[in-house]
């Protein structure tokens, strides 16, 4: 029986650091981002054949994908951002909270509870705390249930 070298490098050869590194550069160099679109637009526009001009259904429907372009990217952007707010909002369940709310007089109080879950409504996200709906922008301290600091006081 021939004696078989076996080890890592040879199960897995394409996650060397090189090759990481290449892919990532090809990755990169391989899109066509919103300003090279613009810019292969403008030249064709500016390039054009007067006896032949660009017709207006082609213009339209080549605005129609720049601007379906630019909105995906959007789209993209926006959808990266509440996957990393909630990813940091999730870390809040279990937590104890104290977060300020004002009563119909106008005066301010600060209330303590322990994160249920959270929730996103419109866009916006909640901490759920005994079946009441937190925003985040009015939490003023997280700790760790239990870690002492006593019972918030109304203010």
């Amino acid at each position: 029986m021939a004696d078989s070298n076996i080890s890592t490098k040879n199960i897995w050869p394409y996650y060397s650091k090189s090759n990481v590194e290449n892919a990532a550069a090809n990755k990169n160099a391989n899109n066509l981002g919103k300003d090279q679109f613009l810019k292969i637009l403008i030249t064709q526009l500016k390039h054009q054949d007067p006896t032949q001009p660009l017709q207006d259904k082609e213009f339209i429907a080549q605005m129609a994908q720049f601007t379906s372009v630019e909105q995906l990217t959007n789209m993209a952007g926006e959808m990266k951002l509440l996957r990393q707010s909630l990813g940091f909002a999730s870390g809040l369940i279990g937590k104890e909270i104290n977060w300020t709310y004002e009563d119909k007089d106008g005066t301010s109080h600060t209330r303590t509870g322990v994160v249920e879950s959270i929730t996103v409504k419109q866009g916006e996200q909640f901490a759920k705390v005994n079946g009441e709906d937190i925003a985040l922008e009015n939490i003023s301290q997280i700790k760790n249930p239990g870690s002492g600091g006593g019972e918030a006081s109304s203010s």
